[in-house]
């Protein structure tokens, strides 16, 4: 089916309310609230004090260039902060709550298209933690050098450097979320994301609702199983039982 990213991402909001389904959002929506919540309070009593010290190293008698770089800094800040924590927290509570997004994908795809992928239940889920988390520790490897990266671009090149931040995080989103029903399929890390870099726009798109959304108060919240529910949905339509995948 031709449906764009944008299209999967909503769809997700559709599938965490289905009966049947609710009972497994509610774990990854209990560490969400948890990280975000406690994540977004520290940053917005601590943005102005640090923007402020920074300011502060400017002289008195250039108070002109202090007030012109404020009106520049602050939204660049902002704009920053909010998607560095969102992909920084995003990161973290994905790690955390691995096994029961996993999980959850595994029931949405059985969900819509009524075939089991494993019938496995809460202790098998316990027993595959361990390579859950390996695989999670795949994704961060792949990250890190690329964050560090593009966050040199974001601090050296100013607005084009946000640019490349927001693409880059979407890019991350995409195959954070897209590795679950993958990776419930046992397909390796490597070939996932050649699979992902051939549907790019669709990936991207995708990622780009997730990110958006990640920063936007109470919404955010809900954004993790949102996620995995819309990336379970792409793949069922794109990549199983199309031949795309390794077999």
């Amino acid at each position: 089916m031709n449906h764009s990213g944008f299209h999967y991402f909503f769809l997700g909001f559709s599938l965490i309310r289905t009966k049947g389904l609710k009972r497994f959002v509610l774990i990854p929506l209990v560490i969400n609230l948890i990280l975000f919540g406690t994540a977004f309070s520290w940053l917005f009593s601590h943005l102005g004090e640090s923007i402020e010290w920074i300011l502060s190293f400017i002289p008195d008698y250039l108070s002109w260039l202090k007030d012109a770089l404020a009106y520049i800094i602050w939204p660049l800040a902002v704009i920053t902060a909010l998607f560095t924590f969102a992909f920084l927290f995003s990161t973290i509570a994905n790690i955390i709550a691995a096994p029961f997004n996993g999980f959850l994908s595994e029931k949405v795809e059985r969900h819509l298209t009524g075939q089991s992928i494993n019938d496995d239940g809460w202790l098998d889920l316990i027993k595959d933690t361990p390579r859950l988390l390996a695989r999670e520790w795949r994704k961060i490897v792949y990250y890190v050098p690329r964050v560090l990266i593009c966050l040199l671009a974001l601090f050296i090149i100013p607005v084009f450097g946000q640019v490349i931040w927001f693409l880059f995080g979407a890019w991350m989103m995409a195959v954070q979320y897209c590795d679950y029903p993958f990776d419930n399929h046992k397909i390796d890390f490597k070939p996932m994301r050649q699979l992902l870099k051939e549907d790019r726009v669709t990936n991207v798109s995708f990622g780009m609702c997730v990110s958006v959304t990640s920063f936007i108060p109470i919404v955010n919240l809900v954004v993790m199983p949102v996620a995995v529910c819309g990336a379970t949905a792409l793949f069922v339509d794109k990549y199983r039982n199309t031949g795309r995948i390794p077999r």
